[in-house]
């Protein structure tokens, strides 16, 4: 998976302070790509809502039958991308008033067309899983390797 930037700086800081450095800089280089995965947290969410190059490749990506992936804040960006229109979705609490168009689902991932979306930051599991699924993966044994399923539903 490649980690792409939009400025000349290619560390990338989450949410919580957490720093990623990026692969490469965000480019028509993605139109190649599998799977366009829009991560969310804040601001990153509305950073993402708010740069016309990434609205115009999700509309790429949507209008060529690829998969986009997007999770918790990142999902506003199909919304104002036109894309989940008559497509079922899930977002972060509340985010039935912001996913304008798709038929929310209050469930962890949810993979309706080219669409997989997923609630927000306890999911990153299911959410992989499911990108991994649609692209033909068989994760039944990640998964058991990883305690996945006996870990799910086991909570104090």
């Amino acid at each position: 998976m490649q980690h792409l930037y939009f400025e000349e700086d290619p560390w990338v800081t989450g949410m919580h302070g957490m720093q990623i450095k990026a692969d490469l800089p965000f480019g028509e280089e993605v139109k190649n790509y599998d799977v366009l995965v829009l991560p969310g947290g804040r601001p990153g969410g509305a950073n993402l809502q708010a740069n016309p190059a990434v609205i115009q490749m999700v509309q790429y990506f949507d209008q060529n039958g690829k998969y986009i992936a997007a999770m918790c804040s990142g999902t506003v960006v199909l919304s104002d991308a036109g894309v989940i229109t008559g497509k079922r979705v899930t977002g972060y609490t509340g985010y039935e008033e912001k996913l304008i168009g798709g038929i929310f689902e209050h469930k962890v991932v949810v993979a309706d067309q080219n669409l997989i979306t997923s609630q927000g930051p306890a999911t990153p599991y299911p959410f992989a899983y499911k990108i991994a699924e649609v692209l033909g993966k068989d994760v039944s044994q990640l998964k058991e390797k990883m305690l996945y399923h006996f870990a799910k539903g086991k909570e104090e």
